[in-house]
């Protein structure tokens, strides 16, 4: 058995599959609750890296904050795709972030996705980053990039079929999740647009927000 036959193979043992479009909500708020406890599965040469998703940010249709605020440029154009597409912009000239697009074709919005809890490929994981510790590999948007190896290469990806890099349905729904500011942005900074898995350590951001 080939490896992409047994990688497939794997994942009907698993239970792991794809998120289908039409189970992701078509309203951005919603989606960037919904996302917590799903999965963001990377596929690389060397093995399958994963984990479930604990943080997240929503940057609504006419946010001041989002990257789709004054229209589309040819940098984000892929915020303006069908709900489910990556789009993965440089922060600070750095670190690269992964988004997800929230809206209909032609609407600018995305879901930041801003943390991970390590599941699969650890140790791809903590050679990418160049770090040890399970906690701190994917916490935060540019951590978590970097330990899934994405750039803008994956911009414009459809994440709801498998293939570089895909959203999964994980294995139970997340229980307790908690609302509050967003981290690090000065624009209609008072939204309670972030969501997270309380009482999961790999989320970033303050302890006051976390609480």
């Amino acid at each position: 058995m080939d490896r992409a036959n047994s990688l497939k193979s794997g994942r009907r043992k698993g239970g792991r599959r794809p998120v289908a479009r039409i189970e992701l909500p078509t309203d951005t708020v919603s989606l960037a609750r919904y996302l917590i406890g799903r999965l963001l599965v990377r596929e690389l040469p060397e093995g399958v890296v994963s984990g479930r998703i604990v943080e997240t940010e929503a940057y609504v249709v006419g946010d001041a904050a989002g990257h789709a605020y004054r229209g589309m440029t040819l940098r984000n154009r892929s915020l303006f795709l069908e709900r489910g597409r990556a789009y993965v912009y440089l922060a600070y000239g750095s670190s690269y972030m992964l988004n997800v697009s929230s809206e209909a074709p032609g609407i600018g919005a995305g879901v930041l996705i801003r943390a991970l809890e390590p599941i699969e490929g650890v140790e791809i994981m903590q050679r990418n980053r160049g770090a040890e510790r399970l906690r701190d590999l994917a916490r935060g948007p540019g951590r978590l990039a970097a330990a899934l190896r994405i750039d803008r290469r994956l911009d414009g990806l459809d994440l709801c079929c498998e293939g570089p890099l895909w959203l999964g349905r994980g294995d139970d729904e997340a229980a307790d999740i908690g609302r509050s500011t967003r981290i690090g942005i000065t624009r209609e900074a008072a939204r309670l647009l972030r969501f997270y898995l309380r009482g999961s350590p790999f989320v970033s951001g303050p302890r006051l927000l976390n609480e």
